[in-house]
């Protein structure tokens, strides 16, 4: 079991885990806090198999997956009222998780020679994807779409992967690299509020008001 697996069953187990609680607040049932745990942790890499045509899809290849998506429900089930206030160590998890899912998805895409920027955006999509699945299921508007800087860490993150396996340089370099510039992306944006500027007027608005 080498380093980027176990990192891989810790992401899956932080975002799990979000699934649940934002389901748990929801009043949701034992059934839909499962479900929406399971899409929140690898809805994003089913996505991205469904997508390039990769069989068989990761969880259902490896049911490691699956065991620890049901382990991270019967967790927040059983400790709810102490892991909603650990909102840094969530933070933590889920910013690895997403590092991770990123090079993960890059990693595969380059696996079945999709174009690079195919490639990076393979990446986003395992690592951003099962959180806006979470968020339409439970009626919500996504996150990413609205504030802090999430996928924008992915991109970067998916970018500093393909200059590092570029340069031929070793596997754990390629890894650290690209979890460490999600890391501290993801720590910048959310330390000073940063995000994405909203279009609010145009052209003829500002000539309008002149």
């Amino acid at each position: 079991m080498n380093l980027i697996y176990i990192l891989d069953i810790i992401g899956t187990f932080a975002f799990a885990i979000s699934g649940a609680l934002v389901a748990s607040k929801k009043k949701f049932d034992l059934f839909g806090v499962i479900i929406i745990a399971f899409v929140t942790a690898v809805g994003g890499g089913m996505i991205r198999d469904i997508l390039i045509n990769a069989h068989p899809i990761n969880w259902i290849a490896d049911l490691n997956y699956i065991w620890t998506i049901l382990i991270a429900v019967v967790f927040t089930f059983l400790f709810k009222s102490k892991i909603a206030p650990l909102s840094k160590t969530m933070f933590l998890f889920d910013t690895i998780g997403l590092g991770v899912f990123t090079l993960l998805g890059v990693q595969k895409g380059l696996l079945f020679n999709l174009h690079p920027f195919v490639a990076i955006v393979m990446g986003m999509v395992s690592a951003v994807m099962g959180g806006v699945t979470r968020d339409i299921l439970t009626n919500r508007i996504p996150l990413i779409f609205k504030k802090e800087i999430y996928a924008m860490a992915s991109l970067a993150g998916g970018v500093m992967f393909l200059t590092t396996n570029y340069f031929k340089l070793t596997n754990n370099i390629q890894f650290l690299a690209t979890i460490t510039v999600v890391i501290i992306i993801r720590l910048i944006a959310v330390k000073y509020k940063l995000k994405l500027p909203q279009i609010k007027e145009d052209l003829f608005t500002q000539k309008n008001r002149n």
